[in-house]
């Protein structure tokens, strides 16, 4: 495979396209350098650490292997990462002699977001008929297990730009008909951009029930989140959906990680939510931006969501280049690798409390914290009732009830 040694970056946003700038690989470095047209439009893509000027520049070899994060943010990892590799080894191509310049060259307009790239190295399978939940599921157990499939191109198509480590898929999906198709760049009517996720070989066998139940208390705590609901196999099998926040039926809408905004490397951060807090100040230019990630904080601790890494926060930017922080996702049950708290709550990973949400709230300023921690409480006091109506078992329901009960100290 001959390596990418340019790649051009437009961005498809609400509806109107830009010639962004170009990415140049030379003597193992990553370059790029904005259009000057491009300039004038004032949509600065990356304010914290992509300088917004004509000037050529290049960003440290670490965390992002030498691009910028707002450029990272659109490489697939996890589960993605996974299928290109797959993908690619079948072809007979070495994966260890893949640059990042190639894998955007992959992802081509696929990605999440608004940025594109060109050229794309390779068409995507074709689509024609509605997407069976329990078949996907199964070649997706394959490729866990190490296992070949016949499947694995189309998988990369339905799901290989998507972030994280659960098996997922993009579709589009017609609430009325309630059919699953391909979520093809130009969505039929009736149709919404929607993903859909699928259980690793290590998560537990209810975690779609157990991540729709905390949708609906976040809901209940006052988070704003995106449409979310269960889909069913014709097995039975339940899967966790939600409606894409980076669509919108003007068209795309920029997004960008929190680690891809402050270079924050995920796997090994030093994240707190202060520093997250500080960026959604920056990018909002209002003090209630700081309520809207305590408020986030203060889920997250008192319901054990620990996998609250610096990739599960993002920002979205509109046509007139304003900035707000997406709706909450990835909000379940969860423990990281170590146990801790993947983000710091005021210096705080391995068991944050009360005492550590309000030292936050203090640092930033926030009016009556109790207030918002009441809230969040009181919501959680619904696990058990939404969680039965739910269908989740009563070993899980107690089990988490338990956690809940010694997180908030009833």
């Amino acid at each position: 495979m001959e390596e990418t040694k340019n790649t051009l970056v437009s961005l498809q946003l609400e509806g109107k396209t830009y010639e962004v700038g170009e990415l140049v690989l030379n003597n193992r470095q990553i370059y790029f350098r904005y259009h000057q047209e491009f300039l004038k439009t004032g949509l600065n893509i990356s304010p914290l650490k992509l300088p917004f000027t004509g000037e050529i520049n290049n960003s440290e070899k670490e965390p992002f292997d030498g691009l910028y994060g707002v450029f990272n943010d659109s490489l697939p990892d996890g589960w993605g990462r996974l299928l290109l590799d797959r993908s690619l080894s079948s072809k007979g191509i070495d994966i260890y002699g893949v640059s990042p310049m190639d894998r955007l060259a992959y992802v081509g307009s696929s990605g999440m977001g608004a940025l594109c790239y060109a050229p794309q190295l390779e068409d995507r399978p074709d689509f024609d008929k509605q997407l069976e939940l329990d078949a996907i599921a199964e070649e997706m157990r394959h490729v866990l297990k190490g296992e070949s499939t016949e499947m694995i191109d189309e998988l990369f198509t339905l799901g290989g730009s998507s972030g994280g480590a659960r098996p997922k898929i993009l579709v589009g999906f017609n609430k009325q008909s309630n059919e699953l198709v391909h979520g093809y760049d130009q969505m039929q009517d009736g149709f919404e951009e929607w993903l859909i996720k699928f259980p690793s070989s290590q998560d537990n066998a209810e975690i779609a029930k157990i991540e729709y139940v905390y949708y609906q208390m976040a809901l209940k705590a006052g988070i704003e989140m995106s449409d979310c609901q269960l889909f069913h196999g014709k097995s039975g099998q339940t899967y966790f959906g939600t409606r894409r926040f980076d669509r919108t039926v003007k068209g795309r809408l920029h997004a960008h990680t929190a680690s891809g905004l402050m270079h924050d490397n995920f796997r090994m951060s030093t994240m707190d939510y202060g520093h997250l807090m500080d960026c959604a100040f920056r990018l909002e230019k209002h003090v209630n931006a700081y309520e809207k990630v305590f408020r986030l904080a203060a889920f997250n601790v008192f319901a054990h969501n620990r996998d609250d890494h610096s990739k599960n926060f993002s920002f979205l930017m509109d046509g007139k280049g304003n900035w707000k922080m997406a709706p909450a996702y990835d909000l379940t049950f969860s423990t990281s690798a170590y146990g801790i708290h993947s983000t710091m709550v005021a210096g705080e990973s391995k068991n944050p409390g009360e005492k550590h949400l309000l030292k936050l709230a203090d640092h930033f300023g926030i009016k009556r914290p109790d207030l918002i921690l009441e809230q969040v409480r009181e919501a959680l006091t619904n696990w058990r009732l939404i969680a039965q109506t739910c269908g989740v078992s009563k070993n899980v329901v107690s089990e988490i009830e338990k956690t809940f009960n010694k997180l908030n100290k009833i």
